[in-house]
């Protein structure tokens, strides 16, 4: 028996870092996917196997002696498979660039566990997001849990810290341009430097919250709107707020330039530091700008927004 599920992946629009401080984020699921095939097998084993992974493991392994990568599907195979009986193999396909700020870590969380209940019962996208938040704390320890519940209902949400997440029933038509700067880099220590800049520049720290919690409001009146141009004039704005917290470099600023060129606006999405921007289009300039950022030898590709979320098969 097979059980097979997919999650999208996903971009935080507006309000990285800033979120950490009470301020909303808008994030949106996107159409690049992550794929998870589980079946049971009658040696009790975990068999876990990807394009960078094939290994064996044996059950009821404490969490910590297992590969950092691995453990959230050791986690939820070891979880879900107790007093059944059985093993089990899982095997994952993945559209999403890994380690880039693109939700594939939740992504797999969401599509895992989906896959793995889906082999002894019937499941909820309730129980999914709740075991998918728990297996993302074994890399993640002080996950919010946002990614991974853009990841399973799909489309757009805001979150904040205090009211957790809302679903925006809005569904604008634009395109995403995403760039891959290719830099590694460590989300906790982006963050730390944030924090740094906050104690040092307290009152000029204070006034961008204020600033942005503005600019997530009119980014949220634009999305109803649909008014795409609108959008691009808050993420213009939005990077200009990144800039200031000290979480772009030279080569981040190269990439928006380029995006900006022909996109409605461009910016950086998630820690910063490194990973990928977005450029803002639609039918009218996506090609173009697409073929700015090849032109310059980027990594790039184009999304929209996911509106399915997890998709069980």
């Amino acid at each position: 028996m097979k059980s097979k599920a997919s999650a999208p992946g996903k971009v935080i629009l507006f309000g990285e870092h800033f979120v950490v401080y009470g301020i909303k984020s808008i994030l949106c699921a996107i159409n690049k996917r992550i794929t998870v095939t589980a079946e049971k097998i009658d040696e009790e084993k975990i068999c876990i196997k990807s394009e960078m992974y094939d290994v064996v493991l044996e059950p009821n392994k404490s969490i910590s002696e297992i590969d950092f990568k691995l453990r959230p599907f050791y986690y939820l195979s070891n979880k879900i498979i107790q007093n059944q009986n059985t093993g089990i193999k899982i095997e994952i396909e993945s559209e999403i660039p890994l380690g880039v700020g693109l939700g594939s870590s939740s992504a797999c969380c969401v599509a895992s566990a989906a896959a793995i209940l889906g082999l002894f019962s019937e499941t909820s996208k309730e129980r999914v997001l709740e075991l998918a938040i728990e297996a993302e704390k074994t890399i993640f320890q002080n996950t919010s849990g946002a990614d991974c519940t853009v990841c399973t209902y799909g489309g757009i949400m805001e979150y904040d810290k205090k009211n957790k997440f809302k679903k925006i029933e809005s569904e604008p038509n634009f395109h995403l341009v995403i760039a891959n700067s290719n830099i590694k880099h460590s989300t906790e220590l982006v963050v730390a430097g944030v924090k740094r800049f906050g104690e040092e520049n307290r009152d000029e720290f204070s006034k961008l919250c204020n600033n942005e919690s503005k600019l997530i409001e009119d980014a949220l009146k634009f999305l109803k709107e649909n008014n795409i141009k609108g959008l691009g004039e808050i993420v213009i704005q939005n990077q200009k707020y990144l800039e200031t917290i000290g979480v772009s470099n030279d080569k981040l600023r190269e990439m928006i330039q380029v995006g900006q060129k022909f996109s409605f606006g461009a910016k950086i999405t998630g820690a910063g530091g490194g990973g990928c921007i977005f450029a803002l289009t639609d039918e009218s300039n996506l090609k173009q700008t697409i073929k700015e950022f090849k032109d310059k030898n980027y990594e790039c590709f184009s999304v929209k927004i996911d509106f399915r979320g997890l998709i069980l098969f």
